[in-house]
């Protein structure tokens, strides 16, 4: 369902786990209305907790703002049409060792 519609923002995740990121919103858009963030958010975060382990946050909307820390190589924010996704571990993460924290990173989404 993705396939030329999801434009990456930003990231830092390797290009295997980007892919993921993108299964896993489409299936999650097959699945849920668009006007359910809440579901597509639980859905990705759960399935990157069971394959990555716990620590994961996904948010999921076509209007806010963030400023958050997270683990090196584990950050993606990409839009698919208006709705903006953004998935991180963040630094509470329970595998996160001290050395992977990056320094915070704005991201905002603007509605087209």
């Amino acid at each position: 369902m993705l396939e030329g519609k999801a434009v990456v923002g930003e990231t830092d995740m390797l290009q295997a786990m980007q892919q993921e990121a993108l299964n896993l919103a489409s299936k999650a858009l097959d699945s849920f209305d668009i006007t359910e963030p809440t579901d597509i958010a639980r859905f990705i975060k759960t399935e990157f907790d069971r394959t990555y382990g716990g620590g994961w946050q996904c948010i999921v909307g076509t209007d806010f703002g963030s400023f958050v820390t997270h683990c090196s190589g584990c950050f993606i924010y990409f839009c698919v049409g208006s709705l903006a996704i953004l998935l991180f571990r963040g630094s509470s993460g329970p595998e996160a060792e001290p050395n992977q924290f990056m320094t915070a990173l704005e991201t905002s989404v603007a509605t087209a």
